[in-house]
């Protein structure tokens, strides 16, 4: 069998976006692949739901297709699509199941995001952000009669805002706002579809959701002087009868995602105001004609994940929603009344996308064994006992409904983890490790240490890091990856338990993982490496502040500096102030203490430092000072910058940044370690060893010279 390289990447297809039909007979998905080094192929596929056909391709190769919602009668499919576009303004878009044409069915100026249907299937609600310019000359709901329009770009950008931008690009004036799409019954194109805007103002407005056919719910961040200092945000209903709309509740949190029933029931996110970012998110219903409102979550002591959204059942008495879960995530059920606790629904594996129906649950889902495939399982687990008993549908109890990558599979050898739980300080840690394939006990191998982002974040034993963890065994380490205390699916105590110490309450737990692993036999003690992203880039880093015990790291799209990302992050400062407890003008020393550059004159770790250009939530600001103040150490090191790419470099970056970022992170461990017989990196060509340089002798015939992004020389 041949083992997994990181080129692979381009050869793995992944599911998302799942949703059962209105009938439950058929489940439509995203199917996702690499298309070139810089982008992917998007297309919708449908499946039956009980597995007895495989899936086909419904939607053609063109641009990127996503966002699949069935009408109410289950005859038309409506998604979201750039298709025919050379920018980034997706639209609307609507194909008959039966068969025929899809036909476009909006032209407005921005990317149409969060579509959802009306009871009576005349109307989609949706979102996109726009400026106020197109909103007073009506471009906002139609530039079909402007010869290529295109926003123009502030210069210079004057910032008025406290959050200015997120993700990879500024706000540039623009806010978010809700709008219908009039598509009647049938197939309607573009110029026959009215498309009204039904939020106004200088805030932006999120989540709309359907209760009955004149009811549309929103949410609104609103609330507060400066309301992008604020995490309160409100819940409107909009009457589209009367085109009228009146606050239904306040709440605060992370997110803002709601879901309605045609009753006047509306679920929606929360979690205390005071030091916010440390606080589980929990889930709670208001009646929009009482104001009572009924919390769901108060007894199970799991917060909900990252982004997050409630969905109603069939019968709309319950509420459907996930959590991480000790190492998996669990869809719950609770009654809307929050009556009895909440009961599992399901607990397969690393589900990253449910859509509950009348008898069915579907979902996409990554396992050990391979990186996403969709499933289902009977919705009847959800009258199992509650939290006394009961754990839901395990993976025995699903039908697999794809297999996505199966001609890939018949040629690599994948790795099984083992789990792993091991004494910390805090008391019990759970991990995993894998072996290289052709796996010798009586041989010694080097150790690979991934630490996870977030911090409050959960890994498991597949997820978006499948491909690089069974990359790195296949290059002959053994892999090590953990949830130490700070991780979300083992209750709010242990997320809570690195209040003001990031650093060392996370280096405990993650030390005793590796102390554990040291003690066997084929792990080399000597020959350990680490790496992680994000808040896992800011542990790298840390640690090798603290300690010379690893013998090289790869610290990638971290926060380095406490005090520059506060002032340089989107609204992630809230880190600072919930996490830390903790304002840089209150306590200023105490930050840099905190901070891995508050130590960077310690470390003596050849560290390769890795991240995104368009980075705005961990800005490259904080990364280029930590790197610059460990080079003046004369400590190995090398700063690789990718251009375009934002936050998400790892799990959505283009296809050919993904392949070399795990390249240079092997690369840079294996010309430390004394099992692999190569110059270190910064001894060898930019591209000696990288896929890249590969591609560039094939067509020159030579080595040539590529352009490179690092900047150690």
């Amino acid at each position: 069998m041949a083992r997994i390289e990181a080129a692979d990447f381009h050869d793995i297809a992944k599911p998302g976006d799942v949703r059962l039909s209105p009938d439950g007979e058929r489940v439509a998905f995203v199917r996702q692949i690499p298309d070139d080094d810089e982008s992917y192929e998007s297309t919708i596929h449908l499946v039956p739901s009980d597995g007895s056909e495989d899936p086909r391709q419904f939607t053609v190769s063109e641009g990127g297709d996503s966002q699949p919602r069935w009408s109410p009668s289950g005859d038309r499919l409506a998604f979201v699509s750039n298709r025919g576009k050379d920018d980034d303004r997706p639209q609307l878009w609507i194909i008959p199941v039966g068969g025929g044409e899809a036909r476009q069915v909006t032209e407005v100026p921005a990317g149409v995001e969060g579509i959802t249907w009306s009871p009576d299937g005349t109307r989609i609600a949706f979102t996109q952000s726009t400026t106020e310019d197109e909103r007073e000359e009506g471009l906002d709901v139609d530039i079909g009669d402007e010869d290529e329009y295109e926003r123009e770009t502030p210069d210079p950008r004057v910032i008025d805002r406290t959050v200015y931008r997120s993700g990879q690009q500024y706000f540039d004036g623009t806010r978010s706002h809700v709008y219908v799409a009039h598509v009647g019954e049938g197939l309607a194109d573009a110029a026959d579809v009215a498309v009204d805007r039904v939020t106004d103002g200088d805030v932006d407005h999120n989540s709309p959701e359907w209760g009955d056919e004149s009811t549309l719910y929103y949410t609104a961040q609103d609330v507060g002087e400066d309301p992008d200092d604020s995490h309160r945000y409100s819940i409107y209903a909009y009457d589209t009868d009367d085109e009228s709309a009146g606050k239904v509740h306040e709440s605060s949190g992370w997110g803002a995602g709601v879901a309605a029933n045609a009753d006047g029931e509306v679920a929606f996110l929360y979690s205390e105001e005071e030091q916010v970012s440390i606080q589980p998110t929990e889930l709670k219903v208001v009646d929009a004609d009482s104001g009572e409102v009924a919390w769901l979550t108060e007894e199970l002591d799991r917060g909900l994940g990252y982004e997050a959204a409630p969905q109603w059942g069939p019968d709309g008495d319950r509420v459907y929603f996930s959590t991480p879960d000790e190492g998996k995530t669990s869809l719950w059920s609770a009654p809307s009344d929050a009556g009895e606790a909440p009961r599992r629904v399901v607990r397969p594996g690393a589900v990253s996308a449910a859509h509950v129906g009348d008898e069915r649950v579907a979902f996409a889902m990554s396992e050990w064994a391979h990186p996403g495939d969709v499933f289902a399982c009977e919705r009847a687990h959800a009258d199992a006992p509650g939290l006394d008993g009961g754990s839901g549908a395990e993976r025995d109890d699903c039908v697999r409904l794809s297999e996505l990558n199966a001609d890939y599979f018949e040629d690599v050898s994948v790795q099984e983890p083992e789990e792993l739980h091991f004494e910390s300080e805090g008391g019990e840690i759970q991990g995993w490790t894998i072996t290289p394939p052709e796996f010798d006990p009586e041989e010694e191998y080097p150790l690979a240490v991934e630490v996870h982002g977030g911090p409050h974040a959960m890994w498991t034993t597949a997820g978006t890091m499948w491909h690089e963890f069974q990359t790195l065994a296949a290059r002959g380490y053994v892999v090590f990856w953990s949830n130490p205390r700070g991780s979300t699916g083992y209750g709010t105590d242990f997320m809570q338990a690195i209040e003001r110490d990031w650093g060392d309450v996370t280096l405990t737990d993650v030390m005793a993982g590796v102390d554990l692993l040291t003690e066997r036999d084929y792990v080399d003690a000597d020959d350990v490496h680490l790496t992680g992203g994000s808040f896992g880039g800011y542990m790298t880093s840390w640690t090798v502040g603290q300690t010379d015990f690893f013998t090289s790291a790869v610290s990638q799209r971290g926060v380095y500096d406490l005090t520059g990302f506060y002032g340089s992050t989107d609204g992630a400062y809230a880190l600072v102030e919930g996490d830390f407890d903790a304002d840089p003008w209150e306590e200023p020393e105490f930050l840099w203490e905190q901070s891995p550059t508050g130590h960077a004159h310690n470390v003596e770790t050849p560290t390769l430092v890795i991240h995104s250009e368009d980075d705005y939530r961990t800005p490259a600001c904080t990364a280029e000072l930590w790197y610059r103040m460990v080079r003046k150490q004369g400590t190995d090191t090398r700063f690789v910058l990718y251009p375009r790419e934002g936050h998400e470099l790892s799990r959505s970056g283009e296809p050919g940044h993904i392949v070399d970022r795990i390249e240079r992170i092997a690369r840079w461990f294996d010309g430390y370690s004394d099992h692999h017989d190569v110059p270190r990196a910064l001894d060898r060509d930019d591209d000696d060893g990288l896929t890249a340089g590969e591609e560039d002798e094939d067509e020159n015939g030579d080595d040539g010279d590529a352009d490179s992004d690092e900047t150690d020389e």
